[in-house]
């Protein structure tokens, strides 16, 4: 990897960690106001639901002050104790905001059914319905506008934030409609509009912090991404195969990995090494992935038998239920040796049911021959 390439990078990084902080100011900002104006008028009308929106506008404006700390805590440079970087503080931060979001709701519903036991009678005044209004219109146009920048700098914790902010929006919106309809009618539900909207937060806030937990856990990667990868590999005039590719992600778009790429079993040491450099190369260029090992497949090329044997081996393996997959295929004639890997669907209760029973059928099949075989698992496509 060159010294430019690494440079680029870091000004993308740069770029990308000043945009987040941006939204996130013009967040806080926003949502300080909205909260001031919006407590004025609670107090003024007696409006339990209107005062609730207040708080959760500041629950909105804490939201943007952690995806700040967690956009400058995540670019901080590598160091000893962390030396694949500090990316996955991002991930960390978007799970806070989760934790916020699902406290705001929490507390909004608490305080709903509170007032649906011991309910008291709100007094709307115009200023009060302009305020509302104008908080939805704000609200709606901040959170689209957090969200769309969130997905653009794949940012986890904007994009929370962001649909934090379209949450409070949705409760501004049913408090105004909660007011139209007691001036209307005389009939009061803006504690169980309340109490229904705090419920759906409340959802939201658990599906956010799932998803962020999920992260931090560590998730499969994306199909398209592994397609994009191997066929990078595969280009190379060498490489017959691409297999068990493990990428590990340790913030938005940095990956590190491993994969075993298969080639001829007559290549030289130094002829792998130099394949392995420029596959290194030819990845982290077109893909920003660091592949950090690469291991090697021989391929059979010197036994026209060996096609035979393998292709009769694959058929019997591959008819085996729940067999994903087949590769890393070698013939050792002198040792007497099969080795090959197989991929067992995650889904089956036990996999090491399935694999002794793959190991028993290549012994029963050929007595003669010792069967080498690795279980690997459903990583990538």
């Amino acid at each position: 990897m060159e010294q430019t390439e690494v440079r680029l990078v870091s000004q993308e990084a740069l770029r990308r960690e000043r945009q987040i902080i941006k939204i996130s100011i013009a967040g806080i900002v926003a949502n300080v106001f909205l909260a001031a104006f919006k407590a004025a008028a609670g107090l003024l009308s007696h409006s339990i639901a209107v005062t609730l929106d207040a708080v959760n506008n500041l629950s909105d404006a804490l939201s943007s002050v952690v995806t700040i700390v967690g956009a400058r805590l995540s670019g901080k440079q590598p160091d000893k104790k962390h030396p694949l970087g500090h990316g996955r503080v991002e991930f960390l931060s978007a799970a806070v905001i989760a934790v916020i979001v699902l406290y705001a709701g929490v507390s909004a519903l608490a305080a709903a059914v509170k007032k649906i036991i011991t309910p008291e009678t709100p007094s709307y005044s115009t200023v009060t319905l302009v305020i509302l209004a104008a908080a939805v219109a704000v609200k709606i146009a901040l959170g689209l506008f957090v969200r769309r920048a969130g997905t653009r700098v794949r940012s986890d914790a904007l994009v929370n934030s962001g649909m934090d902010a379209l949450f409070d929006a949705v409760i501004s919106a049913s408090t105004l409609l909660a007011a139209g309809l007691f001036l209307w009618r005389g009939i009061s539900l803006e504690a169980p509009l309340g109490a229904m909207i705090s419920v759906y937060i409340v959802k939201s806030g658990v599906g956010m912090l799932r998803d962020a937990a999920s992260k931090l856990i560590g998730e499969r990667v994306a199909g398209d991404l592994a397609r994009a990868v191997k066929e990078t590999i595969c280009a190379q005039p060498e490489v017959y195969g691409a297999f068990d590719l493990v990428l590990h992600s340790y913030g938005p778009d940095h990956w590190q990995g491993s994969v075993h790429i298969e080639v001829p079993d007559i290549m030289t040491a130094d002829a792998i090494d130099r394949l392995e450099r420029d596959i290194q190369a030819q990845v982290y260029q077109k893909h920003k992935v660091i592949l950090t090992g690469i291991g090697i497949y021989a391929m059979n090329t010197q036994d026209d038998d060996v096609k035979r044997l393998q292709t009769e081996l694959t058929r019997f393996v591959m008819a085996q239920p729940d067999v994903l997959q087949m590769h890393g295929f070698y013939f050792d004639r002198e040792k007497k040796e099969l080795r090959f890997d197989v991929i067992i669907d995650f889904e089956v209760p036990d996999r090491a049911v399935v694999y002794e029973k793959i190991v028993a059928g290549v012994r029963e099949r050929y007595p003669d021959l010792t069967p080498i075989i690795t279980m690997d698992a459903d990583i990538s496509d």
